[in-house]
């Protein structure tokens, strides 16, 4: 009874340290990355994005519901749901490591005396209390994001097979796995990772049923659990479903039946054929095969929460991901389809030529009263390939980057070497080990570093050695001028990784069919993923929350370290001083240092940025503008500030990399918030999926520009006469000509408030723009749309960061008015060098002085990696393009004023060598306008940062290190160059010597790498 009772109180202890830990460091609103799309989401219950998360929805809602009617607070209280189960999740991990510290120490039915007690909370309090503050999870904690709720299932798991595992010789025990079926069900409404807990799970029923335990049987047992994996993830979730819609199919298409009444069919005959089985296996007295029954019947229950998606699909609600209303539409939702498949046991090299292609199955799309045939699914066969393929996307830059990584010489095909070499370098320690090096050695800082196995950015460190490295201040911290310096710098010097290791090595030799089992936990939750998912090469952002699972399974050694040091210390200090010391030891190591070294880069208590810039977006629009954005920092943070707090509901957001898909066409053809529906004028049939997928460029060497109305016409239109026949008989639509024009009646555009009368002058009488495509996709012949039939009704904007490619040509009449570019129809000035750098002044003006929200960024305890790295290089840019502007206007006070408004809003960083060369800028900008002190003050913030990282170079120089950045050092000689000029032309003498003495003394230490150039003017 003791035993239990301080076992119960101390877990709960542990959920309250944790809880409390997330809560202090919440972000306050909404975060980036997917964030906003799941906050959203659960406010008003919406679809997300595939696989679905229907689950994670519901209970965001009921969070949601804490802000008692104030919707600022929605994202607090969904994100406080994130800490609550992360917290609970530290409970879970507290109660195992307890359960299995407790079969190391006792044997079955022995009564536990005091040392051991302590000995197994301190296991307990040690291994839970060190992950709760790893890097990986606390991130994850306090976001509105799927993989904190995601930790608790599999925590909830783990420890129900332990609990079942201690009374599995007991009446009715298997009820725990029965619920372990449940929890894995419903977590599929979260995240699939909790289904990689399956084969340890598997495992210990095996040890624990199983009389006779060989290899062989144990490998069978092995096989088994995969089987069950498999059966689930394909078997349940897939499968079901797309039985489901060949069965309605088949009802709608053959027997006339109405849409969903096959698949409603299907459903009973499923639910009958399960509960004959558990009536049969009752019956006949078949108890494993009860078992069995019983298990699919509640996973099933768990997965209906995906009934939520087809029902709030057909609701039609504003975020309606591939709009999910039918059975394949559903199937191919569950799938992923939009992100195309990955090969993974066979399949071709980066460099392989198609040789052939072969047609599957049908795809099927929902028509009005049928199912119909979108085309087939296509094969293409390959001359070059191999086993496990890992080196095989053509996409962008990733054949360069291979070639790079494993330094592949021009001309040479890569072989099974290399591409084994990728997999173990790359996918496996680049994409894995060095997550796992962050939680438990150390880590430099938050910045990426997917593409460098040497360098500081995103590279783990112990700490141990880094004194002796002359590592820059902006790295380790010391910099006076930076207070933010430092922040993401964490050595942990080893220790949780040590203690875990000792753990491990103890677990084995004490109990090694339990280590097996948190061996496989650890396995399948980390390396299984990295081979399973195969990606690619750089992706959009660090993947380290895909492992926490493997994070956690570490976490149990850890726990278990205190008693394989506690039995060291046995050898010479009594029992109950080794079990105090080593846990005392490993608390400090642990718990204490992690918590100390990680806190300050993960408190997000006072961060606004990702709210801040979507509030800026829409601000910076007219009213009732039609919004593109491309990326999801960029668009789902602005989904959430208008679907949850109703900022700017006039404004249309379009994003781009969705606007390819039909069922996102078409819902930009209804009424949003309080948005009109945008003018696309195609019907439906013209561009669903297999009808219009592209059109390629075909130089019809038509004279002069067209409009576009023309173009549009004749590259939607179903007349024969305006196709190109190819071979195989099939007609396509062709885009005859890249010079594209619209003829402008300026009365029109006055009218319509584009400009106001007095910029009448500046209005040109036809826009004129180049194409700059081979060929039309649907986002592309959407726009065509809107350009051709809008008749400058509405505002046309792009957020700032929209790629060039996704501006189709229209640079000429792009113009900042804040952080989105305005279509406007001004004669294109041939005089600026840079198109992207035009600016309406006065409404910028007023914008980024008066109405814009800056995010906390000067007095935010910490900066997240996107905040530092992606928007406040758009805000200066913002900020320089504005003052340079005024300056050309010879509005030099207005343009003190917004040098002003940066110096007050924007704290002095720099996050790489760009940033520092804007700020150069806006340093001459300064002295331009008189303002010395302000441009004394940029300079010596440039020049602390320019001389901070010369010399860590100089130090990389001097000890024959590749990790040079000949480009860095360029640009920041350079730049000290460049600002001993213009010092020296503003008479600040003292400045102008500091800078010249150290121009010419690291001209002189890198003569050897520096190109010769004359200093910047």
């Amino acid at each position: 009874m003791q035993y239990k009772r301080i076992n119960n109180l101390l877990g709960w202890l542990c959920f309250v340290i944790a809880s409390i830990t997330y809560i202090l460091t919440l972000e306050p609103s909404v975060s980036f990355w997917d964030c906003g799309e799941f906050i959203s989401c659960a406010y008003r219950l919406q679809v997300a994005h595939q696989p679905g998360y229907p689950l994670f929805a519901m209970l965001g809602k009921i969070f949601s519901l804490l802000s008692l009617g104030d919707n600022t607070k929605v994202p607090f209280f969904t994100n406080m749901g994130s800490g609550l189960a992360s917290g609970a999740t530290i409970m879970f991990l507290f109660w195992s490591i307890t359960a299995l510290a407790k079969k190391m120490l006792l044997d079955k039915d022995e009564e536990a005396d005091q040392p051991r007690i302590l000995l197994i909370m301190g296991a307990g309090l040690v291994g839970a209390l060190a992950f709760t503050y790893t890097d990986t999870f606390w991130f994850s904690a306090v976001e509105t994001i799927v993989f904190a709720w995601s930790s608790l299932c599999t925590a909830l798991v783990f420890w129900a097979i332990l609990k079942w595992d201690a009374r599995a010789d007991e009446p009715g025990a298997d009820k725990w796995i029965v619920m372990i079926a449940y929890v894995i069900g419903l977590s599929i409404g979260i995240h699939l990772l909790n289904l990689l807990t399956i084969p340890a799970i598997a495992l210990v029923y095996f040890l624990r049923r199983s009389k006779n335990i060989t290899v062989r049987s144990s490998i069978i047992a092995f096989l088994i659990s995969v089987f069950i994996l498999v059966f689930i993830q394909y078997g349940i979730r897939q499968y079901t479903i797309k039985f489901a819609a060949y069965f309605d199919l088949f009802f709608v298409n053959h027997l006339g039946f109405g849409f969903g009444s096959g698949a409603i069919v299907f459903f009973i005959l499923l639910l009958a054929l399960i509960v004959a089985g558990i009536v049969y296996s009752i019956r006949n007295k078949k108890p494993i095969l009860n078992l069995a029954f019983l298990c699919i019947a509640f996973i099933y229950l768990g997965y209906s929460s995906f009934a939520y998606i087809p029902i709030r699909a057909t609701a039609n609600t504003n975020l309606d991901n591939t709009h999910p209303d039918n059975a394949f539409t559903l199937n191919s939702y569950l799938n992923r389809d939009q992100y195309g498949e990955t090969p993974l046991l066979y399949g071709p090299y980066y460099d392989a030529k198609p040789i052939d292609q072969t047609q599957g199955a049908n795809i099927y799309r929902k028509g009005k009263t049928q199912y119909e045939i979108a085309g087939k699914k296509l094969t293409t066969i390959y001359d070059h390939n191999t086993i496990l393929p890992r080196i095989y996307s053509t996409d962008g830059q990733d054949p360069q980057f291979y070639k790079e990584w494993l330094q592949i010489p021009d001309g040479k095909s890569p072989d099974i070497v290399d591409n084994f070499k990728f997999m173990f370098s790359w996918q496996m320690y680049q994409m894995y080990w060095r997550y796992f090096l962050w939680n438990f050695a150390g880590r430099y800082n938050d910045m990426d570093g997917q593409s460098s196995m040497f360098g500081i950015d995103g590279n783990w460190t112990s700490g141990i050695f880094d004194g002796t490295r002359h590592l820059p201040k902006s790295i380790v911290g010391g910099d006076k001028l930076n207070p933010l310096a430092g922040i993401t710098y964490t050595p942990l010097y080893f220790l949780p990784l040590i203690i875990g290791l000792l753990g491990m090595i103890y677990h084995f030799n004490r109990r090694r069919k339990d280590a097996l089992v948190v061996t496989l936990l650890w396995f399948f939750t980390g390396l299984a993923i990295v081979i399973y998912v195969n990606q690619p090469t750089v992706q959009p952002r660090e993947r380290d929350y895909s492992y926490v699972g493997s994070f956690y399974a570490f976490a149990i050694w850890i726990g278990l370290g205190v008693i394989a040091l506690a039995e060291i210390l046995r050898k010479f200090l009594t029992a109950q001083v080794a079990t105090i010391g080593a846990t005392t030891v490993c608390l400090l190591a642990g718990p204490v240092l992690l918590a100390s070294k990680e806190w300050k880069n993960h408190d997000r208590s006072t961060k606004m940025t990702p709210h801040d810039m979507a509030y800026n977006y829409l601000i910076s629009c007219p009213p009732n503008a039609i919004l593109f954005t491309y990326g999801d920092n960029d668009t789902y943070s602005l989904w959430y500030d208008q679907e949850v707090e109703g900022i700017r509901p006039d404004v249309r957001i379009v994003n781009l990399s969705l606007f390819t898909g039909d069922w996102y066409i078409k819902q930009m053809t209804h009424k949003m918030n309080e948005s009109a529906p945008l003018p696309i004028t195609m019907p439906f049939e013209k561009y669903e999926d297999g009808v219009r997928d592209v059109i390629y460029y075909n130089d019809a060497k038509i004279p002069g520009y067209v409009d576009i109305k023309d173009v549009f016409d004749f590259i939607s239109s179903d007349d024969k006469r305006t196709m190109l026949e190819y071979q195989s008989g099939e007609s396509a639509n062709y885009l005859p000509t890249k010079k594209i024009k619209m003829t402008i009646n300026p009365d029109e555009i006055i009218a319509n408030g584009v400009v106001p009368a007095s910029e009448r002058n500046r209005l040109t009488d036809t826009l004129k723009f180049t194409y700059t495509s081979n060929y039309v996709m649907k986002d592309n012949l959407a726009m065509f749309d809107i350009l051709a039939h809008n008749e400058w009704k509405r505002p046309i904007c792009f957020t700032v960061t929209v790629g060039p490619e996704n501006l189709i040509g229209l640079q000429p009449y792009l113009y900042k008015e804040g952080f989105v570019y305005h279509l406007i129809p001004f004669k294109p000035d041939t005089a600026s060098h840079d198109q992207m750098e035009k600016v309406n002044t006065d409404v910028m003006y007023d914008n980024v002085v008066n109405k814009f929200k800056w995010g906390n960024f000067k007095t935010a305890k910490y900066l997240d990696h996107e905040s530092t790295t992606m928007f406040y290089p758009v805000m200066m840019t913002t900020f320089l393009d504005l003052t340079q502007s005024l300056m050309q206007a010879g509005k030099l006070d207005s343009a003190r004023k917004v040098l002003a408004k940066y110096d007050q809003e924007m704290p002095d960083i720099n996050p790489f060598i760009d940033v520092v060369a804007r700020k150069f800028y806006l340093a001459q900008a300064a002295y331009n306008l008189h303002d010395i002190v302000m441009g004394n003050k940029f300079v010596t913030g440039i020049d602390d940062y320019l001389t901070d990282q010369l010399d860590y170079n100089y130090y990389q120089l001097q000890n024959n290190s590749t990790d040079l950045s000949m480009r860095d050092i360029n640009i920041s000689v350079q730049l000290i160059g460049g600002m001993m000029e213009f010092t020296k032309d503003n008479h600040q003498t003292a400045l102008y010597n500091k800078l010249s003495a150290q121009f010419k003394d690291y001209q002189a230490k890198f003569a050897s790498v520096l190109r010769q150039q004359q200093p910047q003017q």
